[in-house]
């Protein structure tokens, strides 16, 4: 069965090339709707842009695979009277990667251009660093005053991003957003998958792309009040644990290349997990665990506590440099997670009288 193709990679890079910020998701969403409406029944939009497309919308039993679409992104705060722009985080954008970047500023008249400053290493004393922190960092766009910088459109609480453009490295693909944009991208394929292959369900199939995980997992707290699901398969992305700096045995054990990781959580039902491991076995595809103390800090706990108890589970893809511009995942990982999520819905046609998540 072939996973990815030419065309999904277009889709994938013209998908994660597009800026959608947490709040203001709406142009990555017109991409991922453009190509997953061909695949499933309806497609909708609720009143803050999460969006899904359903497969048998009419079924009695739901069954939702979820990913977030936002990115990480900074607010203008305060504009000073020599032009120039300071910011607060708008999710959990890093500090220490801010300097010497290139920016987006999104205004009403359309992109402007910026940098993060920072001063030469010459003016700097030795032995006496100055660390980043959000009150230093300051964005120049080429202006001297602030009365320049506000007649560019740019006002307090404009949104800015970072542009950096998708790439291939070996077997891994690059990108800043591919927490959680590479989700989206896997359950569109997954809805794809099942379009092509002709295979049908009986269940109602939900493929949710929700906004604003990365101030609170508000968009899937939302939607999930709306769908009303049975059963939710939720895909992250989790900290590949190899790197530098990472330590084993407080992060636990993951790397890029050795599969989807599938969590044991308080939030995640047990039969479900062990459904997903059993399809893992079955099927030979590859996987690894990871626990997860209190909470899985992914949209698996807003659907597990909502609706008086919704069954989920969380399928995590490895990558490195998290919430940095230079994410990384590697290829096999994201075909093995498609894979695993496609093989789990087909196996979880067996269980249609869904007494199988019940504990």
């Amino acid at each position: 069965m072939q996973i990815i193709n030419q065309n999904s990679l277009n889709f994938l890079e013209n998908y994660l090339n597009e800026a959608a910020p947490t709040g203001n998701e709406v142009a990555g969403q017109k991409i991922w709707i453009d190509y997953i409406k061909k695949y499933v029944d309806e497609v909708q939009l609720d009143t803050y842009g999460t969006a899904y497309g359903v497969i048998n919308p009419e079924a009695k039993y739901k069954v939702v695979i979820e990913a977030h679409a936002d990115e990480i992104s900074w607010f203008v705060n305060y504009i000073d009277d020599n032009g120039l722009i300071y910011v607060v985080r708008n999710g959990g954008s890093d500090h220490m990667i801010a300097p010497s970047k290139r920016v987006n500023i999104h205004t009403k008249k359309g992109i402007v251009k910026g940098v993060f400053g920072w001063p030469a290493i010459h003016v700097r004393k030795n032995g006496d660093e100055k660390v980043p922190k959000i009150e230093d960092l300051w964005i120049d766009c080429g202006c001297d005053s602030k009365e320049e910088v506000e007649k560019l459109g740019i006002h307090v609480g404009c949104i800015i991003t970072y542009p950096d453009p998708f790439m291939q490295l070996n077997d891994y693909f690059v990108c800043r957003a591919l927490d959680n944009r590479m989700g989206g991208f896997m359950i569109a394929e997954v809805a794809r998958l099942l379009k092509e292959n002709n295979q049908n369900i009986d269940f109602g199939l939900y493929i949710v792309n929700s906004v604003q995980e990365e101030v609170g997992l508000h968009g899937a707290e939302m939607i999930t009040q709306r769908i009303k699901p049975d059963v939710a398969i939720v895909t992250d992305v989790t900290h590949d644990t190899t790197t530098p700096m990472m330590e084993k045995k407080k992060d636990g054990d993951a790397r890029c290349g050795k599969g989807p990781v599938v969590a044991y959580a308080p939030a995640v039902q047990n039969n479900l997990r062990d459904l997903i491991i059993e399809t893992a076995e079955d099927k030979k595809i590859p996987f690894q665990r990871a626990a997860n103390s209190r909470f899985t800090g992914t949209d698996t706990d807003a659907f597990a506590y909502s609706n008086g108890g919704v069954a989920s589970a969380l399928i995590s893809l490895p990558l490195r440099y998290m919430h940095t511009t230079v994410e990384m995942v590697h290829r096999d990982d994201v075909e093995n997670v498609i894979r695993l999520i496609y093989e789990s819905v087909l196996k979880i046609k067996n269980n249609q009288d869904f007494k199988y998540f019940k504990v």
